[in-house]
């Protein structure tokens, strides 16, 4: 399997929670109440692709705290940030994630994820697992994962040891030292824009 397709593949699997876990602690358990929901979602035939992108978003949504992430993505420029700049950076983020992962569910061809332990620090926690293809090479993952009142919600991901929010902040660091914020955001809307020509805007995130 590609790893550019099997980093996607993993990024989806994990963030929805496939599969059952051999350690079920809270923050396990917490992502495990979607793991049905999205398995019937998959499994449904009378669900259309489109139709079946758009109702994984919106369980992906329960689970992952894209605030969260997306500031953690920004890195030291959140806090140059005005309000609306940031409310405005979160929506293209979430949409950047939608377009870089959601959308490709439809390459999920049936890799287990195996659960194999957890680590709680207070409101903090990391969920380890392993994604098992059907070529039967592992593949480790972490979630990272933060305490919102009675919930556990995910806000970064590890994949064989590379951060998605470590990978994305690399990124939009050296856009913004070499260029600028306002260049960052001009991206960001042009892929989106390119992903969502037809979509309505999403809601303010609160």
């Amino acid at each position: 399997m590609p790893r550019t397709r099997g980093s996607a593949l993993a990024a989806v699997v994990i963030v929805l929670g496939w599969a059952a876990a051999a350690v079920a602690g809270p923050p396990t358990e917490q992502v495990q109440q979607y793991t049905d929901h999205v398995q019937q979602i998959l499994n449904d035939p009378s669900l259309k692709q489109a139709d079946k992108r758009e109702a994984v978003r919106k369980v992906a949504e329960q689970v992952f705290d894209v605030n969260e992430t997306a500031k953690r993505a920004l890195g030291i420029h959140w806090q140059k940030r005005t309000p609306a700049e940031r409310e405005e950076f979160v929506q293209l983020f979430a949409d950047l994630l939608e377009s870089t992962y959601i959308a490709k569910i439809d390459l999920y061809g049936g890799e287990k994820v195996q659960y194999t332990g957890e680590l709680v620090d207070g409101d903090y926690a990391i969920v380890r697992a392993k994604i098992v293809t059907k070529q039967r090479t592992e593949v480790p993952v972490e979630a990272k994962m933060l305490k919102r009142g009675e919930r556990w919600l995910i806000y970064d991901i590890a994949i064989e040891n590379v951060s998605l929010v470590g990978n994305y902040r690399s990124q939009f660091d050296r856009i913004i030292r070499t260029s600028s914020y306002e260049e960052l955001v001009k991206r960001l809307k042009t892929k989106r824009d390119e992903f969502l020509p037809r979509k309505e805007p999403r809601p303010a995130r609160s």
